[in-house]
């Protein structure tokens, strides 16, 4: 019992203040407290506690980011209320080129199990990937091109898992070997799910029919390390099966006639009591079953630093990748639709030593997308989108002062195979300045201002079709011009000792805001084109962590985002639509010996601040447990964990998806595993 009296600076002793984990997409290669902005980094035992199927699933408990969840396969981060292509993901620098910013039913290219940390950035450092990175940058960090050859010879890790909700079983691997200058590494990850079990109380059963989830990865890299550095090239495969829930094929006659919707046969539309949007309709799916997706992505990564390249440069780093990414979209025994996009992106960065005091990256980019679809859901006419960029980043430090700037200019074209329609050309132009201000021991204050440009993507442009993964009939907008977004963003941290925080809050107002209005609507199913408005999004979030005594620590976190139409809306309603709710949470921490566990709980408000055409959603309440126990297998360290996710059963559902009603989020699910480092 004496150990629960300690005294403060015994406490002070045994907090757990580890020195800031530096962010790799930082550009400056920072510690994570010396960010002018929030980051959220994932890593060592947090990341085994917290990873799921998908990359949005696996950070939609953070601070300001929620998931887009579709079903079981499919779902993206969103980050303060912004998704699609204002949130960027990409593979250690390098963009992942998929199709998941052309719609939510559409899976990131990214396998969570095989990451080694995921950063979540914003702010000047984030222009160094794209000015229309509104939202945030999301970077995973993989072993597939090895930097250093193991000192041993051989290192690597596996890992079984199982869970109850989906009854879901997947393994992972992955081992580095070499020797003299020459290091090799393997990995895969295969998980199969079935449909998952939802909360208790739900009108449609017990299952969402179609939520299942089969993946296959594997990737082989090699490189040549040297003293200064390392060049290395890896090929990746990705093969996944999953269901699409919501699906409702009631609609694909559904065609526009001016700006009115015309549903076989039907032209007058009763508003009154509109269903929400890719709400489910209790119906026959074609083929007697729910479409699904089957995905193949290859991958080819090629990855170099060298250190001291030049005089007066401390660090040169490549970063390119080549995709071949295709899905067919299946119902029944046919495929309805196949989307296909060959692209290729390409970064190079040099590091200058300090000139008069400030220290910067300066760098280039070339992204290339060939993307197209044939099919009855081939919305999209086929495009090519060519983007080239050139950016510098660079910091001062000044006492108990760090400011930091960031400078981005970009060109875009987009060629639309269209007799028709004619190609698009722009450039945009982003700035962000930032400081950080360590005002006294422990304790900083962080601000950054921000005018980027975010271009129009092919999708905005060009949509012409029935979409009914969304429940539309999408039609693009040839005038639209950039977006300009100007932000304000303020972060106060304390970093180090018994209590740590961090608090921020952000306005950013978008001028020339792209998003999809809605023109006319029958029974669920919308006719929107895209248009610009001006938009604002004003948000907190945050978390405060106190560790009570060595055994045990609590904190509290929670975050609020609210978006608006400056002025207009459908029928005057200037809300966003599928904008998060109010979360509130609390955490209690245990560590005891080899074991460790945390209690979760938060609660999720009700949203009806919607859309026109869009309906409410109940808040929830979440309660979360897990365990970790560490010990050895002979002479090889393990890991065995449990964790069980919505323990009381709570019936919820995600106001971010478009398929809310017909796939509820997953109701009880005990999981369990064993990992073994070696």
């Amino acid at each position: 019992m004496l150990a629960f009296a300690a005294p403060a600076s015994v406490l002070a002793q045994q907090a757990p203040t580890m020195p800031a984990v530096t962010v790799s997409a930082s550009a400056l290669s920072l510690g994570s407290d010396d960010m002018s902005t929030p980051v959220t980094v994932l890593e060592g035992d947090e990341l085994v506690r917290t990873r799921e199927a998908t990359l949005g699933e696996t950070l939609a408990n953070q601070p300001g980011i929620t998931s887009s969840h579709f079903g079981a396969g499919a779902s993206r981060p969103i980050i303060r209320g912004m998704d699609g292509p204002r949130v960027k993901v990409l593979s250690d620098g390098a963009e992942v080129q998929d199709a998941s910013t052309i719609s939510p039913d559409h899976a990131v290219a990214a396998e969570p199990m095989l990451s080694q940390q995921i950063e979540v950035l914003r702010g000047p450092s984030a222009l160094a990937y794209g000015g229309g990175a509104v939202g945030g940058v999301v970077n995973v960090i993989d072993n597939k091109v090895p930097t250093r050859v193991p000192a041993k010879g051989i290192e690597g890790s596996a890992e079984l898992r199982a869970n109850s909700g989906a009854r879901e079983k997947a393994g992972a691997f992955e081992v580095t070997g070499g020797s003299g200058n020459i290091a090799f590494h393997a990995e895969g990850v295969k998980r199969d799910a079935k449909e998952y079990k939802v909360g208790s109380g739900w009108q449609d059963g017990s299952k969402v029919a179609g939520s299942y989830n089969q993946t296959d990865t594997a990737s082989a890299g090699v490189s040549w390390v040297g003293a200064r550095g390392f060049l290395g090239l890896a090929f990746t495969s990705q093969h996944a099966e999953y269901g699409l829930p919501g699906h409702n094929h009631e609609f694909e006659s559904c065609h526009p006639h001016g700006d009115h919707l015309h549903c076989g046969g039907h032209d007058d539309h009763d508003h009154e009591g509109e269903h929400e949007e890719g709400e489910d309709h209790d119906h026959e799916h074609e083929h007697g079953e729910v479409p699904y997706v089957k995905m193949k992505s290859e991958r080819w990564d090629v990855r170099g630093e060298l250190r001291d390249p030049l005089p007066g440069f401390a660090r040169l780093r490549l970063r390119a990748a080549f995709t071949d990414y295709k899905h067919d979209e299946i119902e029944g025994t046919e495929v309805a639709t196949t989307f296909k996009n060959k692209g290729h992106d390409a970064r190079l960065e040099m590091e200058h030593l300090p000139i008069v005091g400030w220290r910067g990256v300066v760098g280039l980019q070339t992204t290339r997308r060939d993307f197209s679809a044939l099919g009855e859901e081939a919305y999209v006419l086929p495009t090519v989108t060519k983007k080239h960029a050139a950016f510098l980043v660079e910091e001062y430090n000044l006492a108990q002062w760090r400011f930091e700037a960031g400078l981005r200019h970009e060109w875009q074209d987009i060629d639309v195979d269209s007799a028709t329609l004619q190609n698009h050309s722009d450039k945009g132009t982003s700035i962000s300045l930032g400081a950080v201000w360590k005002f006294a021991p422990q304790y900083s204050l962080g601000s950054t201002l921000s005018r980027t440009h975010r271009l129009p993507t092919a999708e905005e442009l060009y949509a012409n079709g029935v979409h009914m993964a969304t429940a539309t009939y999408e039609l693009g907008n040839q005038n639209l011009g950039k977006e300009t977004s100007n932000n304000i963003d303020l972060t106060l941290r304390k970093y180090a000792g018994t209590t740590t925080f961090m608090a921020s809050a952000y306005r950013n107002k978008i001028d020339n805001y792209i998003y999809g209005s809605t023109l006319d609507a029958h029974e669920g199913f919308q006719l929107i084109q895209y248009a610009q408005r001006d938009a604002t999004f004003t948000g907190v979030e945050g978390q405060i962590r106190q560790q009570l005594n060595p055994m045990f620590g609590a904190s509290v976190f929670g975050d609020y985002v609210r978006a608006r139409l400056a002025d207009g809306g459908e029928a005057g309603n200037r809300n966003l639509p599928r904008i998060p709710a109010q979360r509130l949470g609390v955490r209690f921490y245990a560590n005891w010996q080899s074991w460790s566990g945390v209690a979760e709980f938060y609660r999720v408000s009700k949203q009806d601040k919607v859309a026109a055409f869009e309906t409410a959603t109940p808040g929830y309440n979440m309660l979360n447990l897990s365990a970790s126990y560490d010990t050895r297998l002979g002479n090889t360290p393990a890991q065995f964990y449990l964790k069980a996710n919505n323990l009381t059963n709570e019936l919820a559902y995600s106001h971010t998806s478009f398929i809310k009603n017909a796939a509820p989020l997953m109701g009880r699910n005990l999981t369990a595993g064993v990992r073994v480092t070696f």
